[in-house]
Order: C-alpha cells, then structure tokens, then sequence
C-alpha cells in the first residue's frame, strides 16, 4: 500500500510541475520583449502536459528559436485541440520553415473530435468576444496572439478531426498620400 501511495504521489507531483512549466511558457511573459523560445523545449513541454492523458504527440520541424508569441500560439493550439479529443488520441504538429516565416499546423484526430460550440469562432476571430467567459477565454487568447504575431487562423473540422491552420495576413496595401 505504501508504494502505491508513493508512486501515486510521484504521478502528481509530475503533472503539477508539467503544468507549471505548460502555464509558464504558454501565457507567461517567457522573458522580456523579443524573446524567443526553443521549438525543442516547447514540444517537451506539451509532451510532458500530455503525458498523463490518452493523447500522443507527433511533432514535426525543425528545432529553432521562434518568437516567443509564436511558441505561445502554438502551445495554447496545442492544449485547444488536446481538449477536442477527450476520448484520446494523436495530436500531430507540424512546424514548416524558420523564423519568423514559419507556419504551424496543430491537428487533433480521435473519436467524436470536436470543439466546444463557439470556440472555433473565436480561435478564428470571427466573434466579437463578447460572450467571453472563464470556459472560452482559452481560445478568445489564442486569436489574440494570433493577431499580434500578424497571423490568422483557420479551423477545418471533418469527422473524428480537426486543424489548426495558422497563416500569416496579408497586409492591406498602403494608400498613397496625393
């Protein structure tokens, strides 16, 4: 009895510090302005987050320093399509490019995926964010980062699926001063 107690406390302790260092580099300030973080870490992280639950990571791209909003995007998408597939499994990122050029893709496949009603709408800002409440905020944050990194984003849903498509917006042409 007393090793399962142990081992029971050990598991704990895990997932409150993989919490932890999950909530630290995902809405924390995670350095001062310009910072970049490690694309390596910020996988080991989510998997570290995601350890305990029936969802495996696929994660593809190469290991880089990215803006520090882009890492937060990302794992904020991250723990979004985790929480669309509560049945389990795979969560597939995909990071194409460097730098500020690159592009992220999160996708969630497993039984009966799908997002809470509302979210997509605000992930993709296409709501005024007036219904915000402490359940929706999680994906009203992502659409501001998203924003602030000068990105949009897509959500595509098909049966038992669903993606995360982060592109950058075009920037409206200038009108010239006559």
């Amino acid at each position: 009895m007393r090793e399962f107690a142990l081992e029971l406390i050990r598991k704990s302790a895990h997932g409150a510090a993989a919490k932890l260092k999950f909530c630290r580099l995902a809405y924390g300030a995670a350095g001062s302005a310009g910072a970049e973080i490690d694309t390596g870490e910020a996988e080991a992280v989510a998997r570290d987050l995601l350890a305990t639950d029936k969802v495996s990571v696929a994660w593809s791209g190469p290991r880089q320093l990215m803006p520090k909003n882009k890492v937060k995007l990302l794992l904020n998408l991250c723990q979004l399509a985790a929480n669309a597939i509560p049945r389990g499994g795979v969560l597939n990122v995909e990071i194409v490019g460097e730098g500020d050029g690159a592009t992220l893709t999160v996708a969630a496949r497993g039984t009966h995926a799908k997002l809470q009603a509302g979210f997509a709408d605000l992930v993709a800002g296409k709501s005024d964010g007036a219904s915000v409440d402490g359940q929706s905020i999680q994906p009203y944050y992502a659409n501001l980062i998203a924003r602030e990194c000068g990105f949009s984003v897509e959500v595509v849903t098909e049966p038992d699926s669903l993606t995360f498509l982060v592109r950058a917006v075009a920037a409206a042409p200038r009108a010239s001063a006559a």
